[in-house]
């Protein structure tokens, strides 16, 4: 049964269109638009506060209501909702597959709405869907191309324009999600490299295509690399010889941009395998809703300058040693493919070691600076103790003081029965 909708609106919004299962929980918070890195971002708000909203605390949470109404003010754009590990909401993202202009659904949009059949809105830019429903996630990757899934640490903007045609409410859609996640976001065939290049989302600007090598072959090469024991070792999952988890996961993730050609989309999909894997990779870390997967990869990328490039086949049967041309001029010959691999594996190695001493000094940065600060409060807090303690002598010598005085004056005085008698006329009876 769908729910009884109201025509209330608040912030813009058409309260009545959002489901009853998603207004009644206290998960909610703003986001305003921003521009970071030259693009606009949704950074999530505190209702309460106007400050930063984190989807891993509570605590930066608020009802519908609350939302609502700083949604009202300067302080937001917009509402969110935020998903997490307890409630039973899965939230389906199809980003640029809507034509704002006519409000048509484009490919794979129409099919999957279809198909999950739950609650289903317009994103903020008008150029993708929101669908929520009631299930458990599957296993393995949850984004791929325009399709992206969540289910916990994530936040969706909510603008409550309801798609027509689709349910009011949020359904259980479990075998529907399955099917999706399986048929759109699984796969195992690789996306068609020129096609990603062309939108420029999957690998940086200027840097060469992955490497046409399926992605067994290149792990043997990995592994079989000169470096190839310790690529081994994180692949398995070990962080022996790093000082913390996140560093073993920027060293692997270093040594696949090195072997992948800097593809963002296979750097995931390999780290996705590898021992290493954990649900923090998906976890939202950061203000501008990116996770720490994405960063992780974000920042291997940017600092990684060599790349693997196969040896070119051997064309001439004299190449490996130095020849004569005709007009006796000697020709110096290519390096063989060892060396062509050593040399590259050792790159890889120096610019993947630098870089992880730039992190850990900038980690000793970090940390000496945060107890300098936490030094700097000791120090006040001892003064505070300081000025207390010297109020404190000061009144205890204000009452030795005083009764001091006290007991001087009862010396001077006669006993209270020498008064009494004295008073009687009975003295020295």
């Amino acid at each position: 049964m769908e729910e009884i909708m109201t025509t209330r609106t608040a912030a813009g919004i058409d309260v009545g269109a959002i489901p009853e299962a998603l207004a009644e929980r206290a998960q909610w918070i703003c986001w305003r638009a921003e521009a970071r890195g030259g693009k606009q971002t949704k950074v999530p708000v505190d209702p309460s506060t106007g400050g930063f909203a984190s989807t891993t605390d509570d605590g930066t949470w608020a009802d519908l209501e609350s939302a609502l109404a700083c949604a009202s003010t300067d302080a937001a754009d917009g509402i969110g909702f935020v998903f997490t590990a307890v409630d039973p909401f899965v939230g389906v993202d199809l980003d640029d597959c809507r034509d704002p202009e006519t409000g048509a659904a484009l490919w794979p949009a129409e099919q999957i709405i279809d198909r999950l059949d739950s609650f289903t809105e317009v994103s903020p830019s008008g150029t993708g869907y929101h669908v929520i429903l009631e299930g458990d996630l599957p296993r393995g990757r949850n984004r791929r191309g325009s399709v992206e899934m969540y289910d916990q640490a994530r936040f969706f903007t909510v603008t409550a324009d309801h798609v027509e045609g689709a349910p009011r409410s949020v359904r259980a859609r479990q075998d529907a999600l399955e099917a999706v996640h399986a048929e759109y976001v699984a796969i195992d065939e690789r996306p068609d490299r020129s096609t990603e290049i062309d939108a420029g989302s999957d690998t940086d600007s200027g840097s060469p295509p992955s490497l046409d090598l399926e992605d067994e072959e290149l792990l043997e090469r990995a592994r079989a690399a000169k470096n190839g024991e310790k690529f081994e070792r994180l692949w398995r999952g070990s962080t022996q010889g790093y000082a913390s988890g996140s560093e073993a996961d920027m060293a692997l993730c270093y040594l696949l941009a090195f072997w992948t050609g800097r593809d963002r989309t296979r750097i995931d999909r390999l780290f996705r395998e590898s021992g290493l894997m954990r649900e923090k990779w998906d976890d939202v870390h950061y203000a501008d809703g990116s996770t720490y997967g994405e960063k992780t990869v974000e920042r291997a990328i940017a600092n990684t300058t060599d790349i693997y490039e196969p040896p070119r086949a051997e064309t001439d049967s004299t190449e490996g040693h130095e020849r004569s041309t005709d007009t006796g001029h000697q020709t110096r010959a290519r390096p063989d493919s060892s060396t062509e691999e050593a040399a590259s594996t050792r790159a890889a190695y120096l610019a993947e070691k630098n870089q992880l001493l730039r992190t850990r000094v900038s980690a000793l940065e970090t940390d000496l600076e945060r107890k300098g600060e936490r030094l700097a409060e000791l120090e006040e807090e001892n003064q505070a103790l300081r000025d207390v303690l010297r109020a404190s002598d000061a009144r205890i010598r204000q009452l030795e003081h005083r009764l001091g005085d006290q007991r001087n004056s009862s010396q001077e005085s006669p006993p209270v029965w020498e008064r009494i008698r004295t008073f009687t006329g009975r003295k020295g009876e």
